[in-house]
């Protein structure tokens, strides 16, 4: 048990926004007697918007928050409830801790913005805090219907596990293109919404500016308050997050990518102006390293996650993306306040029902097979490539399959838009891993490859694409999804083609016969090839 010339160490914080003597007064006063220094540091607590198992590990330093729940459920929420129902002449529950602060706030036991010391009110607001009127639970801003969606049963129920059982307050959704990250969570913000007072959905698709972005959120929280010309942006973070302790939200931003910059636009200079010493590239001259960081102006965002992940507070925020923010690796993990979900294809036996929804019906179960493991369950390919069987092969999908042509139109420009994000050198890993089914080690890629080059900046590169979700790691190696080998062959392909026709004298080449010709090359050529 913590002394009790500690207990009044914690959760200070508390006392800036919330009138905890009368509070407890008036606590007093039901209960018959004072509030134990244990309910209190509890109360105080659960003022600063933390969860029982938080405290638990803030007081005990352990996470199983059994004492605390304890507590709470046999003393302080029966005379919360009591408290309250006297005073409102009406029957008011705790159904939870996270309704704690806003059972409370309503009630007027919560400080008025003037009354906070870390920021005044006049810098921030041009009205007090305490004239809000009654807020909109929801606010979807642009999000997808999903009133369509398939399978994903055991991902919503690991992320529901994460934000309602384990009180998570960061969880990331990666993903290549058109697996399925917007439309996930969607319906997991929609499944879980009822535990949260409030549900604000974002897409970053268009890039603004994190001032532009916390504009919408605070006012969006608080649509009463004017902002003040003169806030800074730390002052807005600081605002919101005081919303998210004081308020219980489901914040979903989506397509994070946006603000992150390519390695391509950073490094692809640097690389090709090193020095070669015969087939090698040396420590030295490789200078450049590649790396995920935020595009030029957006830097701020990056503190912003990690401020959404480190602050104490009762909400919870949803981020999906392509790639993962260089932060993440810090903030997520079995005993951290952040989670991160690579999310995979849909199993066979819902990709099927997206061919009867595109109207093809007629598809044997070992096409199903052939197309689902293809394009690796990749919902959005999968329509596409449905709604090209259906409309320019009258639904036959043997003859879709055998013209070979499985990376086109919008397939090829979503995969194409991710791979020119790459740095030159893991583009290079990229296709050296096309021409291989499977790839035991990193000390293969070392060997295999045509040049010398660092181990560290293999282990870097490897390490961003699988952060990128493009290759899979797996106990046997790595490998490529087959779309992705598909993608590469066909550039492989063309490059070869152009190279044909710059030649003197070249008159005529049938492209379609070229190509498959090519095929076959590598075939032979590569015996573990993927082709």
């Amino acid at each position: 048990m913590v002394s009790n010339s500690n207990i009044e160490e914690e959760f200070l914080e508390a006392k800036n926004n919330w009138n905890l003597e009368k509070l407890y007064i008036d606590l007093a006063s039901y209960k018959g007697k004072a509030l134990t220094p244990v309910e209190r540091k509890f109360l105080r607590g659960l003022l600063c918007g933390l969860s029982p198992a938080e405290i638990a590990h803030i007081v005990y330093k352990t996470r199983s928050s059994s004492t605390v729940r304890v507590y709470l459920s046999n003393g302080l929420y029966k005379y919360l409830e009591g408290m309250l129902s006297t005073q409102a002449d009406k029957s008011i529950k705790v159904k939870n801790w996270s309704h704690v602060t806003h059972l409370l706030e309503k009630a007027g036991y919560k400080k008025s913005r003037q009354s906070i010391g870390a920021i005044s009110s006049s810098v921030i607001f041009t009205e007090p805090i305490n004239n809000i009127k009654s807020l909109p639970k929801q606010d979807w801003g642009g999000a997808i219907d999903v009133s369509i969606f398939y399978g994903r049963k055991t991902e919503i129920a690991l992320i529901t596990d994460w934000i309602v059982e384990q009180q998570c307050r960061l969880v990331l959704v990666t993903g290549m293109g058109g697996i399925g990250k917007t439309a996930l969570s969607v319906k997991a913000a929609q499944q879980i919404g009822e535990q949260f007072d409030y549900i604000i959905w974002r897409s970053l698709n268009l890039a603004p500016s994190l001032d532009e972005l916390l504009t919408q959120l605070i006012q969006t929280l608080l649509p009463e308050q004017e902002l003040s010309p003169s806030i800074t942006l730390a002052q807005a973070v600081v605002t919101l997050l005081d919303c998210l302790r004081s308020l219980r939200c489901l914040l979903v931003l989506d397509g994070w990518e946006a603000v992150l910059n390519s390695s391509s636009e950073d490094g692809n200079e640097v690389y090709y102006n090193t020095e070669y010493q015969g087939e090698n590239i040396t420590e030295t001259s490789a200078s450049f390293s590649p790396e995920i960081n935020y595009r030029p102006g957006y830097e701020a965002y990056g503190e912003f996650l990690q401020q959404l992940g480190n602050s104490p507070h009762q909400s919870c925020v949803i981020l999906t993306s392509r790639e993962q923010p260089p932060e993440i690796s810090a903030l997520v993990g079995s005993k951290m306040p952040g989670r991160c979900l690579q999310l995979k294809g849909l199993k066979q036996l819902d990709t099927k029902k997206i061919f009867i929804l595109k109207g093809v019906v007629n598809i044997s179960e070992e096409n199903e097979r052939v197309i689902s493991d293809i394009y690796g369950g990749n919902p959005l390919f999968i329509q596409f490539a449905a709604t090209t069987i259906q409309e320019l092969f009258g639904g036959k999908v043997d003859e879709f399959l055998a013209q070979e042509t499985l990376v086109f139109g919008n397939i090829r420009r979503i995969i194409e838009q991710q791979f020119q994000r790459l740095s030159w050198l893991e583009k290079q890993i990229i296709h050296w891993l096309a021409l291989y089914k499977k790839v035991s080690s990193l000390q293969d890629i070392q060997t295999g490859m045509p040049f010398r080059v660092p181990q560290r900046l293999i282990i870097e590169a490897i390490e961003l694409l699988q952060r990128r979700s493009l290759i899979e790691g797996q106990a046997s190696g790595l490998s490529l999804t087959p779309i992705l080998t598909e993608y590469i062959t066909d550039n492989l392909i063309e490059d070869s083609l152009q190279l044909w026709a710059n030649k003197p004298g070249y008159m005529f080449l049938d492209r379609a016969l070229f190509a498959s010709q090519m095929k076959n090359y590598f075939r032979k050529t590569y015996p573990n090839t993927m082709i």
